[in-house]
């Protein structure tokens, strides 16, 4: 049987051998610490400081001598001291939401820019998109990165784009229906709205012109990705990225390992460290994704401590691609909740709500200490299906929810069924987490 056809953008770097990547990562390495140490005063003053210097990066185990970079620093340099450029020389400026304090700013020059369309131009390729594609964009044009981002990205590839920016659902199925867009690109949790939606109008999905969902901005877990095909009838692929280092374009998945991501490693230097330590860890384990820009210009990013939690494999791939892969991040060191001395990831949550049939990937957790003690709250929506008048019926339900969560999860959360349609949707990121214990 015929595995899926494999699309490549830059075929020669893309299925490059190792050897020869890792001489590029090298070259570039030495390049990029040498440009920060030059002209960023924050990354000279923490080289001094550990009494090196560009000329100590001389294999590219070396990077470990280099210092770490977080949000922290981003926010303590706000908004340009990173900047290695002229701000004349800069062309654009992204920035995250900002939701507690100070929004993460970064900058691009040209050479960024076309950099970026590069590296979305590959990923987009990777999930099977060409040029006779027509891409319908539901993100926002704002500070955010995806929409940008994918919007250049899969222009340079020639598609035919739809920028339709995030919001009014309706419009967005009657564009489908009237351009024929075959590619839709939002956030898994829309793309599991526009088909209640669809649905409740009539939108006949199968008979659709989409084929692939490229999705974003948040993690698809393996339900919601299951039930976005078989009810939109598509393929979703999903893809990595972050403001701080890029934003989308820094890994993307083929339609060969699904669960799995390839990073853009001409771009960027990745290495896994122990979240607790900071010590390297093996190919293989899992642990904090650190990330090096390679070619940077304005905003060159050193050692950047992500915080999410992944592996990384250099095994050959069945598409044909030499570069690593990551596993898809379902977990990040700081989304991690603590209830009662116990950790839980939100992801777990997710993990178990996908195997129990009558409820949909929709849900909420509620922390709270009113009563003196953490209590946890999970609001599980359910399916129209799964939904009863007999209160008795609907309680042995939850006490069944209750259990399977309380097996893994190792604490026993108060859960709650919602009606269908009674969590609320997102047109962007989902907030699943509400953290109201009053703090010490």
């Amino acid at each position: 049987m015929d595995g899926p056809k494999v699309n490549y953008f830059e075929p020669e770097i893309e299925t490059a051998p190792r050897e020869h990547i890792r001489r590029i990562q090298l070259e570039r390495l030495q390049r990029q610490v040498a440009w920060a140490y030059e002209r960023v005063p924050w990354y000279k003053q923490r080289f001094q400081e550990l009494g090196i210097g560009p000329e100590d990066i001389r294999r590219l185990e070396d990077v470990r001598l280099l210092p770490f970079t977080d949000k922290q620093v981003l926010r303590d340099t706000y908004p340009f001291g990173l900047c290695a450029i002229a701000l004349d020389d800069v062309l654009r400026l992204h920035a995250s939401s900002g939701t507690t304090g100070k929004p993460i700013v970064v900058g691009y020059s040209r050479r960024d820019l076309d950099a970026w369309s590069d590296c979305v131009a590959r990923l987009a390729a990777m999930a099977g998109i060409t040029r006779a594609d027509r891409v319908q964009m539901a993100f926002g044009y704002g500070m955010f990165t995806g929409g940008f981002g994918l919007h250049y990205g899969c222009e340079k590839l020639g598609c035919m784009m739809v920028p339709a920016g995030s919001g009014n659902t309706e419009r967005h199925l009657m564009m489908i229906a009237d351009y024929e867009t075959t590619v839709l690109i939002s956030t898994p949790s829309y793309a599991m709205h526009m088909c209640e939606v669809g649905e409740a109008r009539g939108f006949d999905w199968r008979a659709s012109s989409l084929r692939v969902g490229l999705f974003g901005g948040e993690p698809c877990t393996p339900g919601m990705r299951r039930e976005i095909e078989n009810r939109m009838h598509i393929i979703c692929t999903d893809n990595y990225g972050l403001t701080e280092v890029n934003g989308p374009g820094v890994a993307g998945e083929c339609l060969v390992a699904r669960d799995q991501q390839h990073i853009a490693e001409d771009h960027f230097l990745w290495e896994i460290i122990d979240p607790a330590t900071g010590e390297a860890l093996p190919e293989g384990s899992e642990g904090e994704l650190v990330l090096t820009t390679l070619s940077k210009e304005a905003f060159p990013m050193l050692r950047y401590r992500t915080h999410d939690l992944t592996s990384v494999t250099t095994a050959p791939c069945g598409c044909g691609r030499t570069h690593a892969r990551m596993a898809k991040v379902r977990a990040r060191t700081d989304d991690m909740l603590i209830v009662r001395g116990t950790n839980v990831f939100p992801s777990q949550v997710e993990d178990i709500l996908a195997g129990i049939a009558g409820v949909t990937p929709h849900y909420r957790i509620v922390l709270d200490n009113e009563t003196g003690m953490d209590r946890m709250t999970v609001m599980v929506e359910l399916r129209p299906d799964a939904f009863s008048d007999s209160f008795g019926e609907m309680d042995r339900f939850r006490r069944r929810v209750a259990d399977r969560l309380r097996q893994t999860l190792l604490i026993t959360p108060v859960v709650k069924l919602v009606e269908p349609g009674g969590i609320e949707r997102s047109f962007g990121k989902s907030r699943r987490v509400e953290d109201k214990r009053e703090k010490p």
